[in-house]
């Protein structure tokens, strides 16, 4: 046996959730360009989890159960509250406060599949709501409740500035989400995968998810996109900025994708969102800024931009918190992790891979005093 790094280019299940075939992302067969362009956030979850697009009634009532589920146990918004918000990252309270989550759900173990699916919605009712009750609380402000009349992506940010918003950005942070909903066997999902092949449950999985979610090569991405645009400062910085990056052998990041060769098809839809928000809110600078940077990267290295590099700016735009995107990503995502979730459960092996070993061989026992 001999080990392939990364596992790149392992095919470790067979899935219908989603797939990238010829540098294209389809969700259940449908075209990502498509369901950008058309479809609502809402529409994407019964997607995933149903493996058909819903109908009219279908799609009232999963709004309906989504916003009747998005207010927390008061518990979870009293922890919140217990956290030091001045240090703790937001990725590490949405962390603890999902696996709290299950200690309130009187089905968390109940592993039946009608009780799993309700689980999923409360997870995905809930979780937005734990991103914008820090952001609040760490601002000295109180947790909104959701309206029940909005939409998905309405409520959030709603809920997380207090006010109603624009239909521009509603249809921005619609798109966002539609977008990031799922990816194939990513590291975040293949990890909830794992969790959950030993028959544990929901929450646990999507604790896990979240966990591998945090680190800065799969969702903090865009994280330190933004805070790369923001040490530029001034479009005139930006080339002479990135070179001294390359010299460094430091890494852009939000450029190429390892399962793109061509680019990532999603980047086109938040480049555009990006174009049209940076200048509603006078921050064009910074899509002017990531233009040049795109261009030099294509130019220099060959690769183009990822999801993650224009939704930086898209997020800045919309007056979201720099070190929030990468939960505003989990919002999205545990959409696909539950999909891929509940696939599992319902054809399940225990995923357990082998190691190559390459450490000492033949090696004998010593007493204590020997050594």
């Amino acid at each position: 046996m001999t080990a392939t790094k990364g596992l790149e280019g392992i095919i470790a299940t067979q899935s219908s959730i989603s797939s990238i075939i010829d540098d294209q992302l389809t969700y259940v067969g449908y075209d990502i360009d498509d369901l950008a362009e058309n479809s609502s956030f809402e529409e994407v979850i019964y997607l995933l989890w149903n493996q058909k697009l819903p109908n009219e009634q279908e799609l009232k009532s999963l709004k309906e159960d989504l916003a009747s589920n998005m207010e927390l146990p008061q518990e979870v918004i009293d922890h919140l509250k217990s956290y030091d918000l001045s240090t703790v990252h937001p990725m590490a309270a949405l962390r603890t406060a999902v696996s709290m989550l299950g200690l309130y759900d009187s089905e968390a173990d109940v592993m039946e599949e009608e009780a799993n699916k309700r689980k999923a919605v409360r997870l995905q009712a809930k979780i937005p709501a734990i991103v914008t009750a820090f952001a609040r609380l760490r601002k000295g402000q109180e947790p909104i409740s959701p309206k029940k009349e909005f939409s998905f992506a309405t409520n959030f940010l709603y809920m997380l500035n207090g006010k109603e918003p624009e239909d521009i950005e509603v249809e921005a942070f619609n798109k966002a989400l539609v977008l990031h909903a799922d990816h194939e066997l990513n590291a975040s999902t293949f990890t909830a995968r794992v969790c959950v092949a030993t028959l544990s449950d929901v929450y646990s999985g999507v604790t896990a998810a979240i966990g591998a979610l945090k680190g800065p090569l799969h969702g903090g991405a865009n994280e330190r996109v933004m805070k790369m645009l923001t040490e530029i400062g001034e479009i005139d910085n930006a080339i002479p900025y990135i070179k001294e990056k390359l010299e460094n052998k430091e890494k852009i990041m939000g450029m190429g994708h390892r399962v793109y060769r061509k680019g990532d098809p999603r980047a086109k839809f938040l480049k555009e969102m990006s174009k049209e928000l940076t200048k509603l809110t006078g921050h064009s600078k910074y899509y002017e800024m990531s233009i040049k940077i795109e261009d030099f990267i294509k130019e220099e290295k060959g690769l183009p931009a990822n999801v993650d590099f224009y939704s930086a700016s898209v997020y800045h735009s919309l007056g979201v918190d720099h070190d929030l995107f990468t939960p505003i990503f989990a919002v999205s995502r545990v959409s696909g992790w539950l999909a891929h979730i509940l696939e599992q459960y319902d054809n399940n092996r225990l995923i357990r891979p082998r190691a190559e070993y390459v450490g000492p061989k033949g090696q004998a026992y010593k007493a204590i005093e020997q050594r």
